[in-house]
């Protein structure tokens, strides 16, 4: 049975802003607790910063490389994409839904499907959830610290 993660956080800044960020997978570093994009192992990647479905982005997180390809993008809305490696978990589905909030700031939903190794599933399961919400809480942040010097 496969494991889920669900979680939000609110930025005031602007869905095109966060949108941006999603997009721009080398400044994926700066705002997430992934150490690197490696470039050698990804494909697809667009020099504008706007990667499109089928890119694969390769992150580093210490010694642990994933790969994940971007499998459809509905502008500043729904951002998805699927675990292509990952040597800890398989059958990684993952979306983020950008939703605008009255106030003029963006309302970010991050969740995803995926199965973690027997043995191992609670504590990753524990583990996945604060690291997705540390995501989702870096990217609110960023964002709003952009869209703030903008």
């Amino acid at each position: 049975m496969p494991q889920s993660y669900d979680v939000t956080a609110e930025s005031t800044a602007p869905p095109e802003a966060v949108w941006a960020l999603l997009l721009d997978a080398p400044s994926w570093p700066s705002w997430s607790r992934v150490d690197a994009l490696e470039v050698s192992r990804s494909t697809g990647l667009s020099a504008d910063g706007r990667d499109g479905v089928g890119a694969v982005r390769a992150f580093r997180t210490g010694k642990v490389v994933t790969l994940e390809r971007i499998t459809a993008l509905e502008p500043e809305r729904r951002f998805a994409y699927e675990g292509v490696e990952n040597p800890q978990m398989t059958g990684y589905e993952a979306a983020v839904e950008l939703t605008a909030l009255s106030d003029g700031g963006t309302r970010i939903r991050w969740h995803g499907t995926y199965s973690a190794r027997w043995g191992r599933r609670w504590l990753f399961e524990r583990y996945l959830r604060g690291f997705m919400r540390t995501m989702a809480t870096g990217l609110a942040q960023h964002a709003a610290g952009v869209a703030r010097k903008g």
